[in-house]
């Protein structure tokens, strides 16, 4: 029975275990003479495919293992094929970047890997350690990998802004996990909620062991007033690395908040519901507003991802199927758009040293036809307009809060997205009606090709087919909420 037992743990755990396999051979590989980038690349991908397969194929099973510590369902595996999705879309933009900033190290491609199994690990854990272990490995992997431009003093200072500050937050999610687990003597979810459920929420230990959790992962997703890094960061690190934060750090972080207040831990929803509204205002007000202003690309995204976040707050306060389904369906249509719009950046790119201003977009329609019409889609799905990805993903958010009683919130989004239209028509104007003082000679390989064919298909096709993509988020919401 043990051994039946300890089977079952190392199947369900198999994903994980073959990209933490593949991040160890990359890494021994990259030690050899002359390492072939392609060769780390193309197997970073094909172990990435495998993983995914077997997600897939476990998919059928749900099941929790170790001892009640690590779930495979359908909730878990829709936000693994997210995770998958960007983690590979960011191998393939990562080579000709690497090679532009002379910064080719077979060691990136490791890192991006142990990355991608400290997520994996967030949003399968059921137990409050699991899951810090795995951001612990996601945040110590991601560390590295901003300050990867060693050179260059933006990346390092990046770097270092983000340890300090995601030290911090560390701290207070550990504090308050350990005061859950003075609280009831586990730190297994489920488990906790049945010990916590009896007393209710007046404990004023069970309100304070809440704020430090719910501080922890605000942090996390760049929510106000905890989002003070995400510029600096963003604006600081390597572009593919940026762009990995925005979509697979971001789908991971709000699978463990998902998983934690509205699946799991629903005792605690009348402590954090009302002040959820709040901040979910403020950071649409702030990152919509501050995006205005913004002279560099990155730094305009990094606010944008703010305001985005906010809105996928939004989901939370609705609750019930129809609010965990919209989120899940606009953190898919998310990581098509935002890298897709990284992918049009990375080629803009002159070099690390010179920034990436806004001003390199204008005249592109001119000289680059095809990749201004791609960067228009992506732009006016991140906007929210039709028949883009983007405006269904905005949609269905704001009919799961009109459903639930909070048309007076959705009135307050729709006002924060059309101020959030102008940054992103910004662009658009300096595309289609501005010279550039220098046409750009931008060489798309065929990397590149199929990263802006994949993310230019899944923002139309999530626009032309949004039922078919609302109906799987819908499956496994709704076999997360059980």
């Amino acid at each position: 029975m043990e051994m039946t037992s300890v089977t079952a743990s190392v199947l369900a755990s198999g994903p994980e275990i073959i990209i933490i396999l593949a991040a160890c051979t990359v890494l021994m590989l990259s030690l050899l003479p002359h390492p072939n980038r392609r060769l780390l690349a193309g197997l970073s991908l094909l172990m990435i495919a495998l993983a995914a397969g077997m997600s897939y194929g476990l998919v059928g099973t749900p099941q929790t293992v170790y001892s009640g510590m690590f779930a495979v369902d359908r909730f878990s595996t829709y936000f693994k094929m997210v995770l998958y999705l960007g983690t590979a879309l960011t191998v393939l933009m990562s080579g000709g970047y690497l090679a532009t900033e002379k910064a080719v190290k077979g060691e990136y491609y490791a890192l991006l890997l142990c990355a991608l199994a400290g997520a994996m690990i967030m949003v399968s854990g059921t137990d409050l350690v699991i899951i810090y272990v795995g951001l612990e490995l996601q945040a110590l992997s991601v560390y590295v990998l901003v300050g990867f431009l060693k050179t260059h003093g933006r990346s390092n200072e990046a770097a270092l802004k983000y340890v300090i500050l995601g030290a911090f937050s560390s701290g207070l999610l550990l504090f308050g996990l350990s005061l859950f687990y003075g609280l009831a003597g586990t730190t297994q979810l489920q488990a906790l909620q049945a010990a916590l459920a009896p007393g209710g929420t007046s404990s004023p230990l069970l309100v304070l062991a809440t704020l430090f959790l719910v501080i922890g992962l605000f942090f996390k997703i760049g929510a106000v007033p905890f989002h003070m890094w995400v510029p600096d960061i963003y604006e600081g690190a390597p572009s593919p690395i940026t762009g990995f934060m925005a979509a697979v750090g971001k789908a991971a972080a709000f699978a463990v908040v998902l998983r934690i207040l509205m699946l799991d831990l629903v005792v605690l929803d009348p402590i954090w519901r009302s002040s959820v509204a709040v901040v979910a205002v403020l950071t649409m007000a702030t990152g919509s507003l501050a995006a205005l202003v913004q002279d560099n690309i990155k730094r305009m995204l990094a606010y944008s991802a703010v305001a985005h976040a906010g809105f996928l707050m939004l989901g939370l306060i609705a609750g019930g199927t129809g609010g965990l389904a919209s989120v899940m369906l606009y953190l898919l249509i998310y990581t098509f758009m935002t890298l897709g719009l990284f992918a049009v950046v990375i080629l803009l790119n002159k070099g690390a040293e010179l920034g990436e201003p806004i001003s390199a977009f204008a005249g592109l329609a001119r000289s680059h036809a095809g990749l201004a019409a791609m960067a228009l889609v992506f732009l006016f799905s991140l906007a929210g307009i039709p028949p883009t990805g983007g405006f269904f993903a905005k949609f269905y958010v704001l009919m799961a809060l009109i459903e639930a009683g909070n048309a007076a919130l959705a009135v307050i989004a729709v006002l924060f997205s059309a101020v959030a239209a102008w940054f992103y028509l910004r662009i658009i104007m300096l595309m289609y009606m501005q010279e550039a003082a220098e046409p750009a000679k931008i060489r798309i390989s065929p990397a590149m090709q199929l990263v802006l064919l994949i993310t230019l298909a899944g923002t139309l096709l999530t626009g032309v087919l949004p039922a078919w993509f609302l109906g799987a988020a819908q499956a496994a919401a709704a076999a997360g909420l059980g």
